[in-house]
């Protein structure tokens, strides 16, 4: 690891210090995919049987999930069911508790528009499987799906390397109401899923992390014409830690190798004012990656790891902005005051106990994150990932003859004449009406309807809408 102090590094050193590793993706990985996905799309299910033997050792199995879930809860133990049942729970109950609420508003008297929300009717979910089969993965992709109320998931994940779907993907899927998943990985799978492959329908949006052949291939089949839509870009892990002194320097060496074993391109940074802080946290960090399972890849991901000494905390958080980090740690005695200041980041983990590992498992937000620095545009999975948002206007006669002629100003502005005559259409004459200001020749005159667009007046609101008050211009 590299220890870094922030001030004494100009703006080339900068960059350089929150570069991420060199990517996966490079021409030849890039045209490998590309033919990979072209050949499914033009023979469907031959091809994506074809690049599976290849590439599986089998052609891809629809496999019901009921007869190997019940087998799982048999040979597993009851603490790892118990485990795997709290997660779900946890995950269903944040993601049905975020479903976002309709919202009507009436900018104008008589002109209301709102905001209506519709599940994707039919999703494609990618697993990550083979040797380390995540069906923690499934769980946090399909149960944000179900909240939102998508009914058709089509679920795909590799085959384990001795065959067949593994048990503990099975159980996952059990609990997330998945029938059937199909044992095919890859680009193949990718584009089995973006445009049909025998039984396997297309999908309106693809979403879960894979390896760089996977993330190419989702690039790619989003940017072709009638491709679907993807969740995010998709990158290694990252982590970048903030801590302060009276931050536990095991604790945090503990939470950095965490994702520095998931590969030896994930970037593990810590930021920090403490400069004895740092030795601490790097000694930890030398002390436990050698007694890992996976030492050498949390080696190799440790070779391009940072520690990046700040001036104070502003210029922590403005480190972490610029990083943009999949994971934000916020290992400091009181994380509240930093929360408002961080613009750019994944998940945050407010304060030592919050572990990045619980996010992982069982908090109930969606461990399926933007990397790569897109979390300075992009969002994690959600319920909203699987939802669109449609906007309805609804037009009492009084608001139509109200803007109308506003509207057809606008339009021949631009130079749309057919526009401006939709809008025309609608200017029809109101009714006359009895009551004080209408007299003889004031047949069809509004004078509170005139007068509405320079100076409106408050209007009831509409029962069981929400309905909220615009402007009035």
């Amino acid at each position: 690891m590299k220890t870094l102090r922030w001030s004494e590094l100009d703006e080339a050193g900068r960059a350089a210090a929150l570069a991420r590793p060199a990517q996966r993706s490079d021409a030849a990985l890039q045209a490998a995919v590309r033919a990979i996905v072209d050949d499914v799309r033009a023979r469907g299910w031959d091809g994506l049987a074809a690049h599976a033997i290849r590439l599986d050792g089998e052609a891809p199995r629809r496999v019901e999930i009921a007869p190997i879930a019940a087998a799982a809860r048999r040979t597993l133990a009851p603490e790892q069911v118990a485990a795997i049942e709290l997660a779900a729970r946890n995950v269903r109950a944040f993601h049905e508790g975020s479903l976002p609420a309709e919202r009507a508003v009436e900018t104008m008297p008589g002109l209301v528009v709102r905001k209506v929300w519709r599940p994707i009717d039919r999703i494609g979910l990618y697993i990550p499987g083979g040797r380390t089969p995540l069906f923690s993965t499934l769980l946090m992709l399909a149960l944000p799906a179900r909240a939102a109320g998508v009914g058709d998931i089509v679920a795909v994940t590799p085959p384990r390397p001795d065959g067949g779907l593994d048990p503990v993907i099975a159980l996952a899927a059990g609990l997330c109401g998945i029938d059937a998943i199909w044992t095919a990985g890859g680009a193949q799978a990718i584009a089995a899923l973006a445009f049909g492959a025998g039984a396997i329908p297309r999908v309106a949006k693809i979403c879960g992390p894979g390896n760089a052949f996977v993330a190419e291939a989702k690039t790619y089949v989003a940017s072709l014409p009638g491709g679907p839509a993807i969740d995010m870009p998709a990158g290694p892990s990252e982590l970048l830690v903030i801590a302060d002194a009276s931050a536990d320097p095991a604790m945090v060496a503990a939470d950095l190798l965490s994702q520095a074993e998931h590969d030896a391109s994930a970037q593990v940074l810590l930021v920090t004012s403490s400069l004895a802080f740092a030795r601490a946290a790097e000694a930890e960090i030398r002390a436990r990656a050698a007694t890992l399972p996976r030492a050498a890849t949390a080696q190799a991901a440790l070779a391009h790891a940072r520690i990046l000494i700040a001036a104070d905390f502003d210029e922590t958080i403005a480190i972490a902005n610029a990083y943009a980090p999949e994971h934000l740690s916020l290992a400091v005695a009181d994380p509240e005051p930093l929360l408002p200041l961080v613009r750019n980041a994944g998940a945050v983990f407010a304060g030592g106990l919050a572990a990045e590992t619980f996010g992982d498992y069982l908090a109930g937000s969606s461990h399926v994150l933007p990397t790569d620095g897109a979390a300075r545009a992009w969002s994690g999975v959600s319920v909203h990932t699987f939802l669109k948002a449609m906007s309805v206007q609804t037009v009492t006669p009084e608001a139509a003859h109200r803007i109308a002629g506003p509207a057809a100003v606008l339009a021949r502005l631009e130079g749309l004449e057919a526009h401006a005559r939709a809008a025309d259409a609608r200017a029809l004459p109101l009714p006359a009406r009895e009551g004080p200001g209408v007299g003889p020749g004031g047949a069809g005159r509004n004078t509170e309807s005139e007068n509405a667009l320079r100076a409106p007046t408050p209007s009831p609101s509409l029962p069981g809408r929400g309905v909220e008050r615009g402007s009035g211009s």
